[in-house]
């Protein structure tokens, strides 16, 4: 289990506020494995003792995991195959949980992926109703025509069923092709691709760069890294509000 933060652990444990934790830290009244805290402090909940003058604190609170990985082309969205392809999960050195990735992103596309053990918030953000808009960047051969552009942002009929509209942009272009960024407010299988062949548009490579306010930042291709506290609780935000209107 990764670390969290002492006051984190203080209120998870049902003792007091995080305000009121980090107040007791500073006032020295809190210690870790026998030594007394100071701010900025974490601690692993399995493995350290957490005390509040003298007396061990209890850690209840179930504890899960979350983890926004940036995916290299060539691996499945998925934690085994039967064929013995590699699989995101095969990246995870470290991590103890048995996490699943939320949603999926093709053998050969790339880019953010968040992976939980926690089911109830891996379901509302896969669920047909979450709509936390997720960006691409794809690169398609060729210049891009103004009526490939107007097929794109068209509400398209995709294996039956018509999408939301999505919003397109050029981001760039060069000698081998155009890069368009693109923003989905839905995810149907392979939705992007579909929709660039009804446009007569040859993608190249295909990344996803964001999901609602959560960005790669830097996160090196291939690399994960666990959620902030501030990050699942603006999913758990976004899932909720959605899924009560």
């Amino acid at each position: 289990m990764e670390k969290i933060r002492l006051q984190k652990f203080m209120a998870d444990a049902g003792l007091m506020s995080r305000r009121a934790a980090e107040e007791e830290i500073k006032n020295g009244n809190v210690a870790v494995n026998g030594h007394v805290a100071i701010p900025g402090t974490k601690v692993d909940p399995r493995k350290d003792t957490v005390s509040f003058k003298g007396k061990k604190i209890a850690y209840r609170k179930e504890e899960y995991t979350y983890i926004m990985m940036n995916k290299p082309r060539g691996y499945l969205s998925s934690t085994s195959d039967d064929r013995g392809r590699k699989c995101v999960t095969d990246l995870l050195d470290g991590v103890d949980a048995r996490v699943y990735p939320v949603g999926r992103l093709d053998l050969i596309s790339e880019g953010m992926l968040l992976l939980t053990d926690d089911g109830d918030l891996k379901n509302k953000l896969t669920h047909p109703s979450h709509s936390l808009p997720k960006v691409y960047r794809v690169k398609v051969g060729g210049a891009v025509t103004e009526g490939q552009m107007d097929i794109l942002t068209s509400p398209l009929v995709i294996d039956g069923y018509e999408i939301k509209p999505v919003e397109v942009k050029i981001s760039g272009t060069d000698e081998s092709g155009t890069i368009l960024k693109m923003t989905l407010f839905e995810g149907r299988n392979r939705q992007i691709r579909k929709m660039c062949e009804q446009a007569d548009l040859t993608v190249k490579r295909l990344s996803r760069i964001s999901i609602g306010n959560l960005k790669l930042d830097g996160l090196q291709v291939g690399k994960w890294r666990y959620l902030e506290d501030e990050e699942v609780e603006y999913l758990k935000k976004a899932t909720r509000k959605k899924n009560n209107v």
